[in-house]
């Protein structure tokens, strides 16, 4: 068999990075480590070069997003004609047999042109890693999450694109994984193309499992194979370029995938989202519990939400 490439888009990871690349030994099939590093500056190249002298380096120059410094890398890998390539974080480690198992449900399921592992964070807890399409309900629950025991269970609930937790070991299909580990298949990027170029952070492989689906391929996520993610830990700080990546990228998605009426209604939930949100900031700053500098970041995401959404939406007719 033809190593199977592992295109990793690293940005500052060094640590984490280095804990990615040496899981890759974990594998007993071939494996190419190419890292697109999008120009890093705690050291990446140096300790990949020092360290994982047989990947192969590409320095992007520019911290040029997640899909284009991706495409970089399946570019690369294209060049020695795979039948698979792995995309995977720079936070993600492989764990034993892993490999093996997903190029083995696509070596046995011709018409699956993604599958992905189940995802665990580092205290081997479960991570939630299969989602359906985004609806607007999701994009609600996302905004105000439910609190409380009853509630609690909607947040998992499949209203809110989650898939049953409960499922065992059993293989099934799903519309998207989580973007941190995915085992393409090349006959289906040839039919349905790369990652979508305009979206910069976020989503990028949500609109690509689209055009997958929408190309009559299954995408399916394969529980047995499991990979460690430290991804999605919580921070109390408002982080502003993720969330307004998130928003844009989101707004896009809906744009490229969803109908007018759908748009102008995910338009006015995020609209009375931002109020809501901003005048929740003026009595934070109030109560004393955000300065003010917080308050003028939170109110001016907002704001620049509201205009982000305007022009990323290009619904469909």
């Amino acid at each position: 068999m033809h190593s199977i490439p592992v295109i990793i888009v690293s940005y500052n990871t060094r640590d984490l990075l280095r804990e990615c690349l040496a899981s890759l030994a974990l594998s007993s099939l071939p494996t190419q480590a190419i890292v697109v590093d999008n120009a890093s500056h705690d050291g990446s190249v140096a300790m990949i070069q020092t360290e994982f002298p047989q990947a192969h380096v590409i320095e992007a120059g520019a911290n040029l997003g997640f899909a284009k410094a991706n495409n970089l890398g399946i570019r690369q890998a294209l060049l020695e004609q795979p039948r698979y390539l792995l995309l995977l974080n720079p936070d993600a480690q492989l764990t034993s047999g892993a490999l093996e198992i997903l190029v083995a449900f696509l070596e046995q399921h011709s018409r699956v042109g993604m599958v992905a592992p189940r995802l665990l964070y580092p205290d081997g807890s479960f991570q939630a890693a299969a989602f359906r399409f985004p609806t607007l309900l999701m994009n609600l629950f996302d905004l105000y999450p439910p609190r409380g025991r009853g509630f609690g269970r909607l947040y998992n609930h499949p209203l809110n694109g989650r898939y049953p937790q409960d499922g065992g070991h059993e293989a099934f299909a799903i519309d998207h994984p989580l973007g941190a580990a995915m085992l393409l298949r090349v006959e289906t990027l040839a039919e349905v193309g790369l990652l979508n170029e305009d979206f910069w952070l976020y989503a990028e492989e949500v609109e690509l499992c689209w055009r997958i689906r929408q190309a009559g391929w299954a995408i399916w996520q394969e529980p047995q194979a499991t990979v460690i993610h430290h991804g999605g830990a919580s921070s109390s700080q408002f982080r502003v370029r993720s969330f307004l990546a998130l928003q844009q990228a989101r707004s896009q998605f809906f744009g490229l995938a969803y109908s007018q009426r759908f748009n102008r209604w995910h338009r006015r939930l995020m609209v009375f989202a931002g109020l809501q949100r901003s005048l929740a900031a003026v009595w934070q700053w109030q109560k004393q519990t955000i300065d003010q500098t917080e308050l003028r970041r939170r109110t001016w995401a907002w704001a620049k939400v509201r205009q982000l959404i305007q022009s990323s939406n290009q619904p469909k007719d």
